[in-house]
């Protein structure tokens, strides 16, 4: 329990280390985060195939196929209603954030929630590993999961300061996104110690939650500034790196 705990506030901890690093260099040029955020993508990416959809075909008995695919689709039909609540994150990492007015402000903080809701399923995916028992496999995929959070962190940093919001109040919110995924991380942990039999779906729901994000979230942005090719690199290697983890590490 206590590496569960540990490796949660770790998978938090990383978008407060985003935060950080975000204002520290607040001028960030679009084409470094594209290529950070990409990266991470491509972790994020291999973490969901060969860390939860593979274990719940492995798992999932005479039906496997079908309780995959459920849990795939149903993972991300949930992060599609939340979508519908709440902007997506590409929509509101715009230039307008930084004119420092009231509309701005109110973009901004809606662009700090969304990011806080979303942290709760990727916190989900990290907890369902460590229920999974296989320890090695649920490092790898909290790696992928605290990678991706870097970036993320760091955007929240300069839309905020530029929106008016001090420095105090910036560094309390991306706190506070992380924590979010700290419950989420517990959450999913317990969920499936406490009914190991839906392990399995378990994993692939936690897996299309990823997919979704990737796809609808990440990619997109990172193709949004006129940096396609490196994005696209540096997403296979994100990918190889986190494939050649799991597979000298499992």
């Amino acid at each position: 329990m206590e590496m569960v705990l540990l490796t949660a506030l770790g998978v938090g901890g990383a978008t407060v280390i985003g935060a950080v690093i975000g204002f520290a260099f607040k001028n960030l040029t679009h084409r470094f985060s594209d290529i950070v955020l990409a990266f991470a993508a491509g972790v994020m990416l291999a973490a969901a195939v060969f860390g939860l959809i593979i274990p719940s075909l492995e798992g999932g008995g005479k039906y496997a196929v079908l309780i995959t695919i459920a849990g795939v689709f149903v993972g991300a039909v949930c992060l599609n209603l939340v979508d519908k609540l709440v902007p997506h994150i590409h929509n509101l990492v715009k230039p307008e954030a930084s004119e420092g007015n009231n509309k701005s402000l109110s973009k901004v903080l809606l662009f700090v929630i969304a990011i806080g809701i979303h942290n709760l399923p990727e916190g989900i995916a990290a907890g369902v590993g460590f229920g999974s028992g296989d320890i090695t496999r649920a490092f790898i995929i909290a790696l992928g999961i605290a990678l991706q959070n870097i970036p993320e962190g760091m955007v929240i940093i300069a839309p905020m300061l530029a929106a008016g919001v001090s420095k105090k109040k910036t560094f309390i919110c991306a706190l506070i996104t992380g924590l979010v995924e700290v419950v989420g991380t517990l959450l999913g942990y317990f969920a499936v110690k406490i009914g190991e039999f839906i392990l399995p779906f378990a994993l692939a729901f936690a897996g299309g939650t990823m997919l979704y994000v990737i796809s609808d979230e990440m990619i997109p942005e990172t193709h949004a500034h006129g940096s396609e090719r490196g994005a696209t690199y540096a997403l296979l290697i994100g990918f190889c790196f986190m494939m050649a983890m799991d597979f000298l590490l499992g």
